[in-house]
Formats: structure tokens, sequence, C-alpha cells
């Protein structure tokens, strides 16, 4: 029997956290927890899972995102600044948010240290942006929505803070479709990856959740249409490595 003014789990706003099923405000706040306590090894860690490829995948990211010289960038969930600094270097002017402060605090430091002082940085939860309407000229989001609570709230404030002809970019892990590798890299992400984690970072805990929460994220062609729900059009996949991680894009028009 549930305690007096408990709404019935069917009534509750529940979500994934993993492979568990949690209220949304225990997500937003467990998911704080995991990247609080990764941050300062998150850039060591990518570099551990993925043997470097992480930087090959940025790289490519920002290929496709075109920034310019004069135009306003949104890099959601960007708190380490991987993404806003190759961006900046091709003379963008980019806002760096995430809703993560220890993780924004590790960019700043990573920014101080590499002599960049034109970036702004803004915590912000990707639900509820600060920003008005129509602010940026493209919206860049990188490993980062499938830790949002709820990635359909995220999508419709990236449309929002879009100016008409302005683009959404979006890096995220997603499912291999190689034949062989899709059975090797469960078998590495789920038995190797919490150890590497406590090995580097001191939390196996944290590591065994960023896996999991991998397994939970929509398939491509269902992120796609959860794009296109929230007001994009031409919309596009790029899958890399068969779709362990695939690059999104969509317009607002």
């Amino acid at each position: 029997m549930s305690e007096p003014g408990t709404p019935p789990a069917a009534a509750r706003d529940t979500v994934s956290f993993g492979y568990e099923e949690v209220d949304a405000a225990e997500k937003t706040r467990r998911v704080g927890d995991v990247f609080s306590s990764v941050a300062r090894k998150y850039d060591v860690m990518n570099d551990a899972m993925s043997g470097g490829m992480h930087r090959l995948w940025k790289d490519r990211f920002v290929r496709r995102v075109k920034p310019r010289a004069g135009e306003r960038i949104l890099d959601m969930a960007g708190g380490t600044g991987d993404i806003a600094f190759r961006m900046e270097a091709r003379g963008a002017s980019v806002t760096v948010s995430d809703i993560n402060q220890d993780m924004l605090d590790v960019g700043l430091d990573r920014a101080v240290k590499r002599g960049i002082d034109t970036l702004v940085w803004s915590r912000q939860n990707a639900e509820e942006l600060s920003f008005p309407d129509n602010s940026f000229d493209a919206y860049t989001i990188a490993f980062g929505i499938r830790n949002v609570t709820h990635i359909d709230r995220a999508l419709a404030e990236a449309y929002r803070v879009l100016r008409r002809g302005g683009r959404f970019f979006c890096l995220e892990f997603s499912t291999t479709e190689w034949p062989g590798f899709k059975e090797v890299y469960d078998t590495y992400s789920h038995k190797l990856v919490p150890r590497i984690g406590q090995a580097i970072a001191g939390d196996a805990d944290s590591y065994r959740y960023l896996i999991e929460s991998i397994r939970r994220f929509p398939t491509m062609p269902e992120f796609e249409r959860m794009i296109r729900a929230a007001g994009f059009t031409q919309t596009k996949v790029e899958p890399i490595m068969g779709g362990l991680v695939a690059i999104h894009s969509g317009w607002k028009v």
C-alpha cells in the first residue's frame, strides 16, 4: 500500500535510468551525481573507452555543423568544451551550456589553459533554457541528449531557441548494425568499461549507467522521428561504424 498522497506508479512520471525505471526528478538528480563524480576524469575516460576515436567522431561532427565566423551557436551538454573549442577555432561565437556545474568548471579550466576567453559559459537545463526565442544559428549536443530526463522537451527547446534557417546537430551513441561487431561491443561495454571506470576514475557504477543509457536510447529511426516531431525538417542520420555512433541533423524553416 502506498503512502497517503503518493500517486500510483502508473500515474507517476517515470523514466529510464540505465536499466531502472525511476521518477523523473530522481533521474535528474542521479545523472547529476554521475557527472559530478566523473567530471575530472571524463576526457581521460573517453580516450580509454574509445581508443581515442571520440576525437575523430567530434572532428567529423564539427565538419558537418560547418561553424562560421560571426554565427551564434549553443553547445548544449558541452561541459568540458571539446566541441566548443573546435567551433570557436572556426570563428563562431559559442555559448557552452551544461546542467552540471562540475563539468562546466572542468571546461573553464581547460579554456584558461588554452588561452581561450571568447566562450560564454552558462549553466542550463536542456529542458528549460533561459535564452529567448530565435537566439542561435545552430544548436549542437554531443553525447548528452541520452542523459536528458525528457528528450522531447529538450528537442522542443532546441527548436524554440533556433532562428529560422537554424540547424540542429546531435552526436550520440546508437546501435551498431555491423554483423558480429554488435556482440563484441556489447561484451566489451558491459564487462570491461565499468572496470576501466573503476581503474581510472574510481567509479564503476557511473560508467555502468552510461553504458546502460546507450542501450536504452531510441534507435536511429526512432530518434529521427522524435526530431521531426519537434518541428525540424530535412532531418538526416549519418551512421558511424555501422551506427555505433550517429550524427543526427535537422533544420528549422
